[in-house]
């Protein structure tokens, strides 16, 4: 498995000088996205997509992306998922490929995108003002929750934030249940690919959708993050950036 963080040499410059040392940064690195489809006699492959992310948890972070871009409605729909075998050498670990079942029926309109999606940016890969939207229901919830109960997250996200706390490069996504326990989170260069990561991340468990739990962000609460929450049934977000 490809570490989120590197080790590298630095040379810090002060006010006494130049300081040479070793330094922990968050590694950002290209992760393809191949989907196999079709019956079994006429089984195709496509790519996807190419997103810059933060390596671990790919998994999660690709489950995630098929979910909210509507490809998939379940994890039930998933045949396997691995990463390739025969790819070059600096590839290794930065290509999966879904199998998806046969049975499963595709919008080939989904896949309208460019190949390439910024850390910084989830809808910029996308081919077309119309393939930003994706289809997805009205969240419906009882889910309520107090201010101080909103205004404490921010430190619970901080604090869980291990790999934040030694690069200061990452955002991060993470569910609260309705008692405040932190249920899951995840760290990555891309805002979008940390709510990805989680979304998957309970796909696996079979616990979408996600009205009974508080999403909170660790930054700008962009448009992607409000569309990919609301995919996923999430009735309550926080963040510590504006809207």
């Amino acid at each position: 498995m490809k570490p989120p963080v590197q080790n590298i040499h630095i040379s810090k410059f002060t006010s006494q000088g130049v300081i040479s040392k070793s330094d922990l940064l968050a590694v950002e690195e290209p992760l393809e996205i191949r989907l196999g489809f079709g019956q079994l006699n006429e089984r195709e492959q496509r790519s996807i997509s190419v997103t810059m992310r933060t390596p671990g948890h790919d998994f999660e972070l690709v489950l995630g992306f098929l979910f909210t871009e509507g490809i998939i409605k379940s994890n039930e729909q998933i045949g396997s998922i691995n990463y390739c075998s025969t790819v070059k050498a600096d590839e290794f670990e930065n290509v999966v490929r879904v199998e998806l079942k046969p049975d499963v029926k595709l919008d080939y309109g989904k896949f309208q995108r460019h190949f390439y999606t910024s850390s910084s940016c989830g809808v910029c890969g996308k081919s077309s003002i119309d393939s930003v939207k994706v289809n997805c229901q009205p969240v419906q919830s009882e889910f309520k929750i107090t201010s101080d109960f909103i205004l404490s997250l921010s430190n619970k996200l901080r604090e869980a934030q291990h790999i934040f706390e030694h690069t200061g490069g990452l955002h991060a996504s993470a569910l609260f249940d309705q008692n405040g326990s932190l249920i899951l989170l995840r760290e990555d260069v891309g805002r979008h690919n940390a709510l990805d990561k989680v979304i998957g991340g309970t796909l696996l468990k079979n616990q979408v959708p996600l009205s009974d739990f508080v999403l909170m962000v660790s930054g700008r609460l962009s448009f992607e993050l409000v569309q990919k929450a609301a995919v996923a049934g999430i009735s309550i977000i926080a963040a510590v950036g504006a809207p």
